[in-house]
């Protein structure tokens, strides 16, 4: 995997996220999350057998991720045991330039900017949450990173998807983007290649499995 498409993808996601600063390290970079069930996550940009078979060993704290540029199919007989595979996924990228989205009848659309991150929010008339998104863009001239982008089941085939998209990138070019990164899954992916983007490789993710309490 390019390394200066996952370095984009992974101080994105930390803005995004509210996660600490990624820390580079001889395989990748680790990032401190601080959540249950989401301490740390460790990227690896260029892995193989034998560096899963170690990561795996050692990085053993409940709460752990692995996030692996490979197919999940050629990472399982690596894996030690306590680990559960996420579903799923793949980096992509795209060109950004500003667009004119149409928003469709009967919603309504929120945005906030912070520290950083911009957030789109699709509401019914009523306030009901229809879909939501949000971009981070770690500084002037850095790749934009889009995350969390969701369409709620009684909302979706409606262009509601398409429509947090292109809002995000309208954002992110504003903020001096003109380049996004993001992490699909299998679902969301046919909606990004049918918006150009594309894909550069598969994502496999790796959870270290929460100790169960002893009572």
């Amino acid at each position: 995997m390019d390394a200066g498409l996952v370095r984009s993808w992974v101080e994105g996601w930390a803005v995004s996220r509210g996660a600490a600063p990624p820390v580079g390290e001889p395989w990748g970079f680790t990032v401190d999350v601080g959540l249950s069930g989401h301490v740390t996550r460790h990227v690896l940009s260029d892995a193989d057998e034998s560096l899963v078979r170690k990561l795996t060993e050692t990085a053993v704290a409940p709460g752990t991720w692995v996030k692996i540029f490979l197919p999940s199919r050629v990472v399982a007989p690596w894996v030690g045991p306590g680990w559960r595979f996420g579903d799923d996924g793949f980096l992509m990228s795209a060109p950004l330039h500003a667009t004119s989205p149409h928003e469709p009848d009967g919603y309504q659309v929120r945005t906030w900017a912070r520290a950083g991150v911009t957030r789109i929010l699709v509401l019914t008339r009523d306030g009901d949450l229809a879909a939501r998104g949000q971009v981070a863009v770690p500084g002037p001239g850095r790749s934009a990173v889009i995350d969390q982008v969701e369409t709620f089941p009684a909302h979706r085939r409606r262009g509601l998807g398409s429509l947090v998209m292109r809002l995000l990138g309208n954002a992110a070019v504003t903020a001096g983007a003109s380049t996004a990164v993001l992490a699909a899954t299998t679902e969301g992916r046919a909606l990004y290649e049918a918006l150009g983007w594309r894909t550069r490789g598969p994502l496999t993710s790796l959870v270290r499995e929460v100790a169960p309490r002893t009572r």
